[in-house]
C-alpha cells in the first residue's frame, strides 16, 4: 500500500475540488482494502472511500481522517458472467464487454468512475441500470468483520439507490459480478427514446453492440458527460441532481403550478415510477426555473451543454459550487414546489 500524509484529494475527483486528507492510502488488492478498513475502524479513524472520484464533493477544508483510494484491478469473463474488481475503470470495462460481444451494459458507456461505485448508486443512463445485470456484489462488512456475497435482491436496488447507499458506513464493495447476454453481437433492446431516435430504430429494437455504445458516447459527449481535461463542462459530477419521483398527489400539485406558470395546455415531463408515483425531469425543472445552460458568472457555473451538470470552470472552490447548487435548489422550489436532491456524495459539507 502507498501511504501519503496531508495529501491533495482534488486531483482524485472529476470536480477537481476539495482540500487534503490527513492520510491517503492507495490499495491495489482486496486484502489491502480490507486491511486498511479494519485498521481505520479499530483506531476509530474517520474513513473516506475513493474510487474514480466522479461522485464526490469534498469540502475545501479536506478530510481529517484516512482517505482510502481503491485501485484494485481485475476483469474476468466466464461465458456471460463478468466479474470486475472495484477499482476497474468502468468505461474501459464496458468497452471490453462490447468487444467480447456481450450485451447488457453497452448503454452505460462513457460514465466516469470505477466499477465498485456502480452498485452503490445503481448507476443508470440511456435506458439501462446496473441493477438489471448485477448478479452478486462481494463486499467487506464492517459490522461483522467478514467478507460477504450479496445477491441482487439483497442489494435492494431502486432508482439511484441501494442498501449500500442507504447504509454507507457498513459495506465496502470489493468485486461486482454481472450476468450479461450473448445476443449474437446485438445490444439489449433499446429502451431510451433519444437513443432509439438517434440510431434510427424503434424502442425495443436491438442494434449492433458497437453502434449502441458509440451512439451513447456521442450523446454523452454532446452533453459534456464524457471526461475531457480540456473541456471545463466535464469538470463535474455528471448529473448533479436526481430526477424527482413524486406521489400522485404531489405530481398533481406540480402539474397545477406548471399550468399556472406556462398556460392551461402546459404538460411537464412525466414517466411511470411504480404504482402511485411519477418521475419528472430535473433538467427540465432547472431550465424552466431560469437556470439555463451556462448560467452563472463566477468560477462555478451550469454546464454550457447540459443544465443538469454543475461545473468547475477552473478556479472554483467547493463553496463556489455549493452556492450555485443552493441557488438552483431554491429557485426550483420557488417555481415548482419541488426540492431537488443532490446525486453526488458530499464530504464535510452539505447543501
Amino acid at each position: 500500500m502507498l501511504e501519503l500524509h496531508d495529501a491533495p484529494l482534488a486531483p482524485l475527483t472529476t470536480f477537481r475540488l476539495g482540500g487534503p486528507a490527513a492520510r491517503l492510502i492507495t490499495a491495489t488488492t482486496d486484502a489491502e482494502v480490507v486491511a486498511a478498513v479494519r485498521d481505520a475502524d479499530a483506531a476509530g479513524t474517520p474513513l473516506l472511500l475513493i474510487g474514480g472520484g466522479s461522485n464526490l464533493v469534498i469540502g475545501d477544508k479536506g478530510f481529517a481522517g484516512t482517505a482510502l483510494r481503491i485501485a484494485t484491478e481485475g476483469f474476468s469473463l466466464d461465458g456471460t458472467t463478468l466479474e470486475l474488481a472495484a477499482g476497474e475503470v468502468w468505461t474501459d470495462a464496458v468497452a471490453r464487454t462490447v468487444e467480447a460481444g456481450l450485451a447488457g451494459i453497452e448503454c452505460l458507456a462513457g460514465i466516469p468512475g470505477s466499477a465498485g461505485a456502480t452498485p452503490i448508486q445503481n448507476v443508470g443512463a440511456y435506458g439501462q441500470e446496473v441493477s438489471s445485470t448485477i448478479s452478486e456484489v462481494i463486499a467487506y462488512d464492517r459490522k461483522t468483520g467478514e467478507t460477504v456475497t450479496l445477491t441482487n435482491a439483497e442489494c435492494a436496488f431502486s432508482y439511484r439507490h441501494s442498501r449500500f447507499k442507504a447504509d454507507p458506513d457498513r459495506h465496502v464493495v470489493l468485486r461486482v459480478r454481472f450476468e450479461l447476454e450473448d445476443a449474437n453481437g446485438l445490444s439489449a433492446p433499446v429502451k431510451y427514446a433519444e437513443t432509439a431516435r438517434t440510431l434510427g430504430v424503434e424502442p425495443g429494437d436491438r442494434v449492433p453492440l458497437t453502434d449502441a455504445r458509440e451512439t451513447v458516447l456521442k450523446l454523452r459527449a454532446g452533453k459534456g458527460m464524457v471526461l475531457d481535461p480540456e473541456d471545463h463542462d466535464t469538470w463535474s459530477a455528471g448529473s448533479f441532481f436526481t430526477n424527482p419521483i413524486l406521489t400522485d398527489e404531489a405530481f398533481a400539485a406540480f402539474h397545477a403550478r406548471v399550468r399556472e406558470r406556462f398556460g392551461a395546455d402546459a404538460v411537464p415531463p412525466a414517466y411511470p415510477a411504480g404504482e402511485g408515483h411519477t418521475k419528472t425531469s430535473a433538467a427540465w425543472l432547472i431550465d424552466k426555473s431560469g437556470f439555463t445552460k451556462g448560467y452563472g458568472t463566477g468560477p462555478a457555473r451550469i454546464s454550457t451543454k447540459h443544465t443538469l451538470a454543475l461545473t468547475n470552470r477552473g478556479e472554483a472552490s467547493t463553496e463556489d459550487l455549493l452556492a450555485l447548487a443552493r441557488e438552483v435548489v431554491a429557485g426550483v422550489h420557488d417555481a415548482f414546489g419541488i426540492t431537488l436532491v443532490n446525486e453526488p456524495v458530499t464530504v464535510g459539507v452539505s447543501l
